[in-house]
């Protein structure tokens, strides 16, 4: 529904239960997206506090959705609902055949997480954003929402030409994946069971998106999707 600085949502079912991942889409569109059937949704699970993720939580916590997030990123939110629940690194939640396990992630924010989503028919995904290193490998992944941000070569060619204030780099490069970073993650990881890669969260200045969309399919070897595009 949304991804990149001007807000994110995703929307992830296996065809028995419905989740939202991120709050940073304004809820009549999350409505508009879905054809208005929204009460189908059981959770929303939202990685980090920054705004582009997490803006309209507070919105969908007032229209009946419960909301799934760290301790720190309530914190942050400044948010008390009883529809607010608090989750913790490597302890999963159950949502319907849904399993839902939280991870670390790297982010200049406090207590940011991914989520490993397996269903109880196999299937099992990985969404990891806003994060310049992902620590974790997983086995039998089939699906991901995968973060590529920039290229760093690109990037620094923007800084050097004054395009980009190198501040800002420095601080794209310690809270967001790369290119590089991104497939040296893949390359370590067991594809084994790998069916498709969404491409999340491209930055629209420093993602160069065909070339990322060729690159991962190259590493993968399976259909390459960018989300929004």
């Amino acid at each position: 529904m949304g991804s990149g600085s001007s807000g994110n949502g995703y929307f992830v079912s296996d065809g028995h239960t419905q989740i939202l991942l991120e709050a940073g889409i304004k809820f009549d569109k999350v409505q508009k997206a879905l054809d208005f059937k929204t009460r189908k949704v059981s959770a929303c699970f939202i990685t980090h506090n920054h705004l582009d993720h997490a803006k309209y939580t507070e919105d969908y916590l007032k229209h009946g959705l419960t909301c799934y997030t760290t301790a720190g990123t309530s914190q942050a939110l400044g948010l008390q609902h009883h529809r607010l629940k608090t989750i913790e690194y490597k302890k999963v939640v159950r949502i319907g055949s849904l399993r839902i396990l939280p991870f670390e992630t790297q982010h200049d924010v406090a207590e940011p997480c991914g989520f490993l989503i397996q269903s109880d028919n196999g299937s099992k995904l990985l969404f990891a954003t806003d994060t310049y290193y992902i620590r974790y490998r997983f086995k039998g992944i089939t699906h991901m929402l995968l973060e590529v941000n920039h290229d760093y070569d690109y990037m620094m060619e923007r800084v050097e030409s004054g395009a980009l204030h190198k501040a800002l780099a420095n601080r794209i490069m310690k809270s967001h994946l790369n290119l590089e970073n991104a497939i040296n993650y893949l390359q370590a990881s067991d594809l084994s069971q790998l069916k498709e890669i969404h491409l999340i969260h491209i930055s629209k200045d420093n993602g160069l998106r065909n070339r990322f969309k060729d690159e991962i399919q190259k590493v993968t070897g399976v259909p390459v999707k960018i989300a929004g595009g």
